[in-house]
């Protein structure tokens, strides 16, 4: 009996010893991001900035990794992801039912409000679906809002853009009747852009979480739920030092958290 311990104790050691030496060591993460959504990821002077990206560094430093950027066109970010081209996507991905599917998340480190935009000459007051019946509303493809439309305004017609940005534009040209996004993207639009003064936010706030879930967080892969745990630990530790809201007050007047 003794002989066939010592085999037992020797032998969990040797797994032990195995299942270490498997473990991956994260020294550089590979980060997506679209690099086309301001304020939270976008181009400034050739660089990629925003708060999905100082977030990042801001988590990466806590980790002790280096980051790596990587821009990818919004439809292929899962994909892209699945496929090993990066190891994480911060890029203000909202947690849904759907993509938890194929992907694991991080805690959210952001949930904003969704919000629909209007013509002000439009005079838009009520966003429900009978009242958005036969109306054209533009949206960014393969996003919550696209299929929070589908699902819930069947009467209404759902158009698809490759950018918020150019669903805007063809808001303020009279092309499409409304604009759903994100509520802080549409300020930024309203406040930045030379055709903003066109139109202004129409509607409530939507935040129903089943909807909308609990918020925008990291994702990776399933089987990296070691660096998902890094992620988590990182956001815990940039909320407690006062890291997150240094990044959060450059961008923002209120918290996003």
């Amino acid at each position: 009996m003794k002989a066939l311990k010592a085999l037992v104790i020797a032998a969990a050691a040797i797994a032990a010893t195995v299942g270490a030496s498997d473990a991956k060591e994260w020294k550089k993460v590979r980060i997506a991001v679209e690099g086309v959504y301001p304020p939270f990821n976008y181009m400034e002077n050739g660089k990629l900035t925003g708060f999905d990206v100082e977030i990042a560094k801001a988590m990466c430093d806590k980790m002790k990794v280096e980051c790596e950027w990587v821009t990818q066109e919004w439809d292929g970010m899962i994909p892209g992801l699945l496929a090993g081209k990066y190891d994480a996507i911060v890029a203000s991905m909202r947690v849904t039912d759907e993509r938890k599917k194929k992907v694991d998340f991080s805690d959210k480190y952001y949930a904003t409000p969704a919000h629909f935009m209007a013509q002000k000459d439009a005079k838009v007051t009520d966003t429900s679906p009978t009242a958005l019946a036969g109306k054209t509303v533009g949206v960014q493809g393969s996003t919550v809002q696209a299929t929070f439309l589908e699902k819930n305004y069947p009467n209404t017609t759902v158009k698809d853009y490759q950018t918020v940005d150019d669903a805007s534009a063809d808001l303020a040209a009279g092309r499409i009747d409304l604009v759903l996004s994100d509520k802080v993207l549409l300020n930024a639009w309203l406040k930045k852009s030379s055709d903003g003064a066109c139109c202004e936010l129409v509607g409530p706030d939507l935040t129903d979480p089943k909807d909308w879930g609990p918020g925008m967080a990291v994702a990776t892969r399933k089987e990296d739920s070691d660096l998902k745990d890094m992620f988590n630990k990182a956001i815990k530790e940039i909320r407690a030092d006062g890291s997150y809201k240094k990044v959060n007050d450059k961008y923002f007047p209120f918290s996003v958290y």
